[in-house]
């Protein structure tokens, strides 16, 4: 399968998803297992899916990743990194 955004992997699943009842279960109930096989990739260990599924009384908002820096990242960036160790 050719490469595709991150948007478009969404957006083809959400219109599947619309398609069929059955794939929209198996995508709700295991993320990871449905998006591999769909797309043919490997997801890494560490890397987190999560399916939502808005109700008539549930709504979900996705906020974007944050550019701000944790105090360990801001500690190990003031530290510096010794690139060329004696």
């Amino acid at each position: 399968m050719a490469t595709r955004t991150i948007s478009e992997m969404k957006a083809h699943l959400v219109a599947k998803a619309r398609e069929s009842e059955d794939f929209r279960t198996r995508l709700v109930a295991d993320p990871r297992s449905v998006i591999a096989a769909e797309f043919g990739i490997s997801i890494p260990e560490g890397f987190h899916v999560q399916v939502h599924e808005d109700s008539a009384t549930t709504a979900h908002m996705v906020l974007p990743l944050s550019d701000r820096l944790t105090e360990d990242e801001l500690a190990a960036v003031a530290a510096g990194v010794d690139v060329y160790p004696i």
